[in-house]
Parts: C-alpha cells; sequence; structure tokens
C-alpha cells in the first residue's frame, strides 16, 4: 500500500465530510498508514503533528497504551449489548463517574456531538410538554454558534456555511448577542462585554420565556465561530436569567469539555450547574464515538410515569456501546492518575511563552483558554485557509484554519520540544503564507 493507492480508492468510494470533493483533484487527501502520540505519518515516511486533535476528539495521543489495554480487555467479555432491556458494567460504571463529575445524572446515550444536541432539545421539549406547558416549544442560541449539523441541531446552529442550503428543513430559533469578546468596543473588557450581552438575553426572555424551552450555548469557547472566546460571567448570568424565567439551560460541551478549557467542564469556571449537559468528543479518548446527556433529577422525574408515552423514546442501535464506554473510562482513568489538569496548565504556560513572537506577524486576538489557541490573521486572502492548510502539510503540521483564525488545541501528551517545534513550524508557514506574491 502506498499514499498514491490509498488516495485514489478513497476518492472513488468514500465521500469525506465537511468536503467539496471536486477540491480533492487540486488538494489531495493524506494517507495515514499509522499514528502514535501527537503524531500521524503517511505511507511516505512522511509524519505531521496533530495540532486540532483530529477534529478536537484526541486528549491522550494516538495508540495510547492504557486506552488500547482497557478495549483488548473489554473485547475478551462484551462487545455490544443493546440497552433497551439490558445494561452492563461499563454504562453503569461510566455514568456513575460522570454524574459525580458534572452533579448531573441519568445518563443517555448517543453516537456523537449532533446526537447528543438532539437527545437535550427533544428532553427539554418533552419535559415542557410533559409538565403542562407545551406551547414552550422554541430555543434560544447564541450567534455564530454551532451544536450540530443533524436537522434539530442545526436549527440551534447559526453558521451560515452549514445552515441556509437546508434553511427549508429547519425550525426557526432565535440568536442572541454573542459575548465574544472579540466584538467589545474600545475600552469594554470582556466581562463588561459580557454582561451587557447577558442584559439582552434577559431582555429577550422578559418577553417571550413562556414558548421558550431552552437556552442551549457553548460554554467560555464558540469553536466554529473561530475559537470565540468570552468571559465566565455570562455563563453565570445566563443562569441566573433562564431560573428567574423557567427556561432550561443545555450547556453543549462537546468540544469543550474534558479538560479543553482548563478545568473538567467550562461551567465549573462560572460555577454553575447547567440543566442538560452535552458530551461528546474527548469523552472516549478520541478513540470510539459516543456521546452522552445528563439532566437534573427534576427532568428525570417528568418522564417517570406508567404512560409509554410520557416517557423518553429516543433511541439509537450502539446507545451505551460497552468498548465505547470502556474506552472513555480508562480516558477518566487518566484524567485521576496523571493529574491531567495540573499538568496541562504547565503546557498552556510554555505555550503562551512560545507563541509570543507571532506578534511580530500581521495577527489579532492572539489569545488562550487552558488548552486552546488561536489567532486572528489579517489578511483580505479568499484562500488564506485552504493555504495556510497546504503550507502547514507540507511544514509537518496538521492546523485546519476557521477562516482567518488559526487556532491549536493538540493532545494533552504533547511534550516540551513537540511545543515548541509547533510554534516554530507555525511562525515559518504564516511568512511562507504571507509572503507578497512575486
Amino acid at each position: 500500500m502506498n499514499n498514491e493507492d490509498l488516495l485514489g480508492r478513497s476518492r472513488a468510494a468514500v465521500w469525506h465530510p465537511c468536503t467539496q470533493m471536486k477540491s480533492l483533484e487540486t488538494m489531495p487527501l493524506v494517507p495515514i498508514a499509522h499514528a502514535e502520540g501527537v503524531w500521524l505519518h503517511d505511507f511516505d515516511g512522511n509524519r505531521y503533528l496533530d495540532a486540532v486533535s483530529s477534529w478536537w476528539v484526541n486528549l491522550f495521543g494516538h495508540g495510547n497504551p492504557r486506552i488500547n489495554a482497557a478495549l483488548r480487555d473489554q473485547l475478551e467479555k462484551l462487545e455490544h449489548v443493546m440497552l433497551a432491556g439490558f445494561t452492563h458494567e461499563p454504562v453503569v460504571e461510566l455514568s456513575e463517574k460522570l454524574s459525580q463529575l458534572t452533579g448531573l445524572g441519568h445518563a443517555f446515550y448517543g453516537s456523537d456531538g449532533a446526537s447528543a444536541t438532539e437527545i437535550a432539545l427533544k428532553m427539554s421539549f418533552h419535559y415542557w410538554r410533559n409538565t403542562g406547558k407545551p406551547q414552550k416549544s422554541c430555543f434560544v442560541s447564541l450567534d455564530n454558534s454551532y451544536h450540530g449539523e443533524t436537522v434539530g441541531a442545526l436549527s440551534v446552529t447559526d453558521v451560515a456555511l452549514f445552515k441556509d442550503t437546508y434553511a427549508p428543513l429547519l425550525r426557526q430559533s432565535v440568536q442572541m448577542p454573542s459575548p465574544d469578546w472579540r466584538l467589545a468596543e474600545d475600552g469594554e473588557s470582556a466581562e463588561d462585554y459580557a454582561l451587557r450581552c447577558a442584559e439582552a438575553l434577559d431582555y429577550y426572555l422578559a418577553g417571550h420565556h413562556a414558548e421558550i424551552a431552552a437556552v442551549i450555548l457553548e460554554p467560555l469557547v464558540q469553536g466554529a465561530a473561530g475559537m470565540a472566546m468570552y468571559h465566565p460571567a455570562y455563563l453565570k448570568q445566563a443562569r441566573e436569567i433562564c431560573d428567574r424565567y423557567e427556561v432550561h439551560l443545555i450547556a453543549d460541551e462537546i468540544a469543550v469539555g474534558f479538560g479543553r478549557t482548563g478545568t473538567m467542564f467550562a461551567c465549573e469556571q462560572a460555577g454553575i450547574t447547567p440543566d442538560f449537559i452535552c458530551l461528546s468528543k474527548g469523552i472516549t479518548g478520541g478513540y470510539l464515538p459516543l456521546s452522552a446527556v445528563l439532566t437534573t433529577d427534576e427532568v428525570y422525574a417528568a418522564f417517570y410515569d406508567d404512560a409509554v408515552t410520557r416517557g423518553f423514546l429516543h433511541s439509537h442501535s450502539y446507545t451505551g456501546n460497552a468498548l465505547a464506554c470502556s474506552a472513555a473510562l480508562a480516558t477518566l482513568r487518566i484524567f485521576e492518575e496523571d493529574d491531567v489538569l495540573k499538568a496541562n496548565r504547565a503546557r498552556q504556560e510554555r505555550m503562551n511563552r512560545v507563541l509570543q513572537p507571532l506578534g511580530e506577524l500581521p495577527i489579532r486576538h492572539l489569545r488562550n483558554t487552558g488548552m486552546i489557541w488561536a489567532f486572528d490573521v489579517e489578511t483580505d486572502a479568499p484562500d488564506f485557509a485552504r493555504r495556510f492548510y497546504r503550507q502547514g502539510l507540507a511544514q509537518g503540521l496538521l492546523l485546519r484554519p476557521i477562516g482567518n483564525t488559526v487556532y491549536f488545541m493538540p493532545p494533552y501528551v504533547i511534550a516540551d520540544d513537540e511545543i515548541d517545534w509547533l510554534a516554530r513550524q507555525t511562525l515559518a508557514v504564516l511568512h511562507e503564507v504571507l509572503k507578497p506574491a512575486s
């Protein structure tokens, strides 16, 4: 097997995600033969530092020995059994641990982040129906929000590239101003701007709470908005506002959970507990598809009844898959045994230090929250993201800009010398991409 052979076969047989397939004529796929730690290796001996954790899922490196061992052990016991009418040890233990970590209970499982969003939206809507308020059926999200691309999740997403084509299929939702601190006025602090945005949410819910089931938001960092970061004061105010008007608060921690923002979950930095928390991506350390939604005992109790129709009759064939749950349990054990959050603070400090030379280039808003970094490149080139991505590969980096925003979200096992190398190579890529045309 070689790169060219696999590339051709893939183009002929696979419809790749988030891809205009015709673009592969000029921007070829990168066939990967194997991976270890933060590195992806192709068939020709080239390697690429996975600086985006393979779409934000990989926490502890490719081929992690402890997660591998957990999966091998589980394979000898049970690979999967339907969770309707049956249960098994990994799903029970994982549910207990997630409850301890989030302060919520009764985990409901899906297969991916969009599934988790769908579950939370349906649960919230159904809760109000079961409690005699069926008119509460609408949802509020933030400007530039992203919650997935299935029909329900896309309805509360606000990214035109994904949403506009499918608009006739979608329920209408309402978007509130994003607390993204890049949007603050001159002289206005991130906290003051967050509080001003919270006032807009308060004003809207004051007049429309009778029809609103829930507010859904990405805590602290809006990923697809270009790693838009905001002050935790917004979360604190959103929690108080939702309580005041009897509206659910759904925390979409799919991308930011499991240590990405510096705490296990982003909501912890505001000292709040949402009514629903959506988890996925890093939950299995990047190994297997799994998502979970946890909610309050009050919500759970509204479905607990003799009438079947009052139950939550949502299902996925692979709900609570035993292998995926085992990978998730191994991932959580690594957090416990290695004091990962503390170790990440040292990585965060080093990365912030070595990225300082970027300030000499035409960039804005160099920013950091936990293990997420981003900056916006000042360029009018419409093909900047594509050119940066290709030049990054040439320099041994997997980086996928969002528009003009370059971001880093590396696995937590990245070593000091790899952090230094990542910064140097990024500088080299920027110098090359921003070089005036001859």
